[in-house]
């Protein structure tokens, strides 16, 4: 499949192993796995590495390095706490080198995925290692998470951009995903999760980073998921024309199905989602978590389902990304698709008028927010004007009910809207829980789930 990037781009190990997946026809699934100590994270590598699937690895930090409180993590360590994730600065050099020695290879990349909005120390710990590969970005790092400004956040993700494009020197093609795609992790619209997404695959691209991953978060209805990655892909062929970029679905984030029969359920659609749309790569969520941090082997669980549900959609036959996604060029609409054509249409006028604050993407960003042309519903962040609100309708569509500065309207679709009440903002945030448990105990098929009230 021919994706009409430029042959001069530079890849990554981690971008040409993606690639070369994509060419083969798999879909590279990748687990958020992380464990304080050293030879358990080495194990779940291991694992990962050895599951039958196209896998990527992940060291996924603990909450103390993704705050910067260092000290409360060697405290930790010392004590032999269980921590909810591996502390790569606080462990030092040898002990990273060794976690990843003859693991990391061009058949095994592994990201380092952190959640920090202050990433300097982790990125330069990351490349010491020899692990050039990581995600975050300055707002979605920042607005969910943070407890720092959107300014400073934009400064220290240049700083960071800096410190990966430096290591080139060294033999390193660093590769970044932006977070961008997962605000809140659900019930913001999508094409605000395509704008910001986007927007942040522009900052890195503008500081220096050539290999990107472009990320988009499953929500609460299959169609619309596939719009909104659909669009994706057409502004990222217009935007980033010459920079290695590829697009990574995250399965469903929010409330998780109780049963396990649901949660593979929601997992399947998932892959259903990826595979129909060309996107490359899908982080998976596992039975467990519902209830608990999954353990290695409920990981591995999860990567295999994934992968078996990757090769059930391609037996199918032709997929509609062969002729229509990959290749098309951005000059047509998606007449086919109006769900795509909607949300197109919605992110490129945020994104144009975003990119015509500022020169600067950083400063474009935290203008932007400022003015309440970005803005996340429910987010409470201090950076974040707060006027926008969002609704799942009665088809399962995740729709505007205020659109505060955004500068488009949302013509006739807000008409049977109003803002939820806290009880309704509850029940929106389980009904994909509720409906794919139910949909489970049916027999409904990954693609043809349908929420429940």
């Amino acid at each position: 499949m021919d994706d009409a990037r430029p042959a001069t781009v530079s890849r990554s190990l981690f971008g040409d192993f993606v690639a070369r997946s994509r060419a083969a026809g798999r879909l590279v699934v990748q687990p958020r796995m992380g464990f304080g100590e050293p030879q358990v994270m080495r194990d779940g590598l291991t694992a990962v590495k050895a599951a039958r699937a196209t896998t990527i690895g992940t060291v996924t930090l603990d909450s103390y390095t993704r705050v910067g409180d260092l000290d409360a993590a060697r405290k930790a360590l010392d004590e032999g706490a269980d921590i909810n994730g591996y502390p790569i600065v606080t462990h030092g050099l040898a002990t990273n080198r060794k976690l990843v020695e003859d693991l990391l290879a061009p058949d095994f990349p592994i990201q380092v995925r952190h959640g920090s909005a202050r990433p300097q120390d982790i990125i330069a710990a990351s490349l010491r290692a020899g692990l050039d590969a990581t995600e975050g970005g300055p707002v979605s790092y920042c607005l969910p998470y943070g407890r720092i400004s959107l300014r400073d956040s934009v400064r220290n993700w240049e700083e960071s951009c800096a410190l990966m494009t430096a290591a080139r020197a060294h033999g390193a093609e660093p590769h970044v995903e932006t977070f961008g795609g997962c605000m809140l992790g659900q019930l913001c619209p999508p094409s605000m999760l395509v704008a910001i997404s986007l927007l942040e695959g522009l900052f890195f691209h503008r500081h220096g980073v050539r290999s990107i991953s472009l990320s988009y978060a499953q929500q609460t209805h299959a169609d619309q998921d596939r719009g909104a990655i659909r669009a994706l892909r057409r502004l990222a062929r217009q935007f980033l024309p010459d920079a290695d970029w590829h697009v990574v679905v995250y399965t469903y984030m929010g409330v998780y199905p109780r049963t396990g029969a649901g949660a593979r359920l929601l997992l399947e659609q998932s892959v259903d989602i990826a595979v129909r749309t060309g996107a490359e790569r899908l982080i998976v969520k596992t039975a467990a978590e519902a209830h608990r941090i999954a353990t290695v082997e409920e990981n591995i669980q999860a990567l295999e389902t994934a992968a078996a549900a990757d090769r059930r959609v391609r037996a199918t036959g032709p997929l509609p990304a062969d002729s229509d996604d990959l290749t098309d060029t951005d000059g047509d609409d998606f007449t086919d698709d109006p769900d795509a054509q909607e949300i197109l249409d919605e992110a490129t006028s945020v994104i144009t008028a975003v990119l015509a604050l500022s020169e600067d993407p950083g400063a474009a960003l935290t203008a932007a927010f400022a003015h309440g042309l970005l803005d996340v519903p429910y987010c409470l962040h201090a950076d974040n004007m707060g006027r926008t609100r969002s609704y799942i309708d009665r088809d399962g569509r995740l729709r505007w009910s205020r659109t505060g500065s955004l500068p488009f309207r949302a013509a006739g679709r807000t008409t049977d809207a109003t803002d939820m009440t806290a009880a309704d903002l509850l029940g929106a945030l389980s009904r994909v829980q509720r409906s794919f448990d139910r949909a489970a105990d049916l027999g409904v098929p990954p693609g043809h789930v349908q929420l429940i009230n």
